[in-house]
């Protein structure tokens, strides 16, 4: 049987088992946790700071985005943030596997984002391994305050999740999708008409 070579960082990006505390993923917590300070610790009139600091954080950030503070996350390179999206206050992005977030993306606050995950077999948790899932949320999709995301779990565009909910399998596009575990209980049109520009850009612009 042929040795794997791989790092256990490229064991992490795959979604496999792997040790979370080798030197090379120990120090890049450490830096993402030093930019994640530098973030939160911001003045509310210092939008560009933030703008600037999180597009050093990760691994793509579209523009008139925002995310408020306080903010939290592994290790940022991995989290793929689309155009014209908001995040509020108190934000968890748990990024051992990509999330990606898509355009005019509403989450409430206190939303967790968990790309992270244990196994389920005592064994493999005594040997102190882990692994995660991508997270993929669509475009145009509002999440309500206080829903957790778990590792895996994809929500399609348009879609709608009520405050407090629990994701932990796909929800499909163009519904309303309630509860632990959350389940759809309504069907939506597709938007007809182009967005509207974001009012965050203008109170961006002002801080300038």
């Amino acid at each position: 049987m042929a040795t794997d070579t791989r790092t256990e960082k490229e064991k992490m990006l795959a979604g496999e088992l792997y040790n979370a505390f080798t030197p090379q993923l120990l120090s890049e917590r450490a830096a993402c946790r030093e930019l994640i300070y530098d973030f939160n610790s911001t003045r509310p009139n210092e939008a560009v700071k933030r703008d600037e600091i999180i597009r050093k954080l990760f691994g793509q950030f579209g523009s008139n985005s925002v995310i408020e503070t306080p903010f939290k996350c592994d290790y940022g390179y991995n989290i793929y943030w689309g155009e014209n999206s908001f995040a509020n206050f108190n934000l968890i992005a748990l990024d051992t596997c990509p999330i990606y977030v898509g355009n005019y993306v509403l989450l409430g606050p206190d939303v967790k984002l968990y790309a992270a995950t244990h196994p389920t077999d005592p064994q493999e948790r005594l040997d102190g391994v882990e692994y995660g899932k991508p997270i993929r949320i669509g475009n145009n999709v509002w999440i309500g305050g206080g829903t957790i995301v778990v590792a895996g779990a994809t929500i399609g565009d348009n879609s709608v999740i009520g405050a407090g909910s629990v994701v932990v399998k796909d929800i499909p596009a163009n519904v309303v999708a309630v509860g632990n575990p959350c389940k759809v209980i309504k069907h939506l049109k597709e938007p007809t008409r182009a967005p509207n520009q974001f009012q965050q850009l203008t109170m961006f612009n002002l801080q300038k």
